[in-house]
């Protein structure tokens, strides 16, 4: 529940939270939007790039739960007797 406290009885406010907003009328009109962070995403997987070298796959760490690149996992190695 969102509560103002008004200190002038001069003023007008008007608090609409279907859209955020609170209007206070003086003399002159003046909008104020109140806005407010919303819910996180769900946490994704680290990824572990401290050993990466050039040509370095990504690959899945089950030990770590992280996605490593690094130098047992190369291009190179792949090609070059790599295990398919």
């Amino acid at each position: 529940m969102n509560t103002v406290q008004i200190t002038e009885e001069k003023n007008t406010v008007t608090v609409d939270e279907t859209t955020n907003t609170v209007t206070v009328t003086e003399s002159n009109a003046t909008v104020v939007t109140v806005s407010t962070e919303g819910p996180q995403g769900p946490v994704g997987t680290a990824i572990n790039l401290d050993n990466a070298v050039d040509d370095s796959i990504l690959y899945f760490h089950a030990a770590s739960g992280t996605l490593k690149a690094d130098d047992t996992t190369t291009k190179l190695k792949l090609v070059n007797g790599g295990n398919f």
